[in-house]
């Protein structure tokens, strides 16, 4: 990920309801939801619902795959980990073995996608 594409995805994660979009698609996994339980799970018109899957979508964090009638979005994974090796890159100055988890920190078990 080249730094105008890291821009673009934080940009896009700097809005709140984007935000949770976001964080409810990586908990839902691969298979993802219809548009129609993101929109009730948020409690968000499917009007303004759309433009914000749009806009994660153009930022690549966020896929689309139509099942039958649906469309189904998940969180894109391997997006997310380049923002993240891309915010973390140069951890401790090259040693980024030197740096705990955050996770670790907070209590939190760290997961893996």
């Amino acid at each position: 990920m080249d730094t105008k594409q890291a821009i673009e995805a934080l940009g896009a994660l700097a809005q709140e309801t984007r935000l949770q979009v976001f964080r409810l698609l990586v908990a839902a996994g691969p298979k993802g939801l219809p548009a129609g339980a993101i929109a009730e799970e948020l409690g968000a018109p499917t009007s303004t619902l759309s433009f914000h899957l749009a806009y994660l979508s153009r930022a690549g964090l966020v896929i689309s795959r139509r099942e039958s009638r649906s469309i189904i979005y998940s969180a894109n994974f391997s997006g997310m980990r380049g923002l993240l090796d891309f915010l973390t890159e140069d951890c401790c100055k090259g040693s980024p073995e030197m740096c705990e988890p955050v996770a670790a920190l907070s209590g939190r078990r760290a997961k893996t996608c």
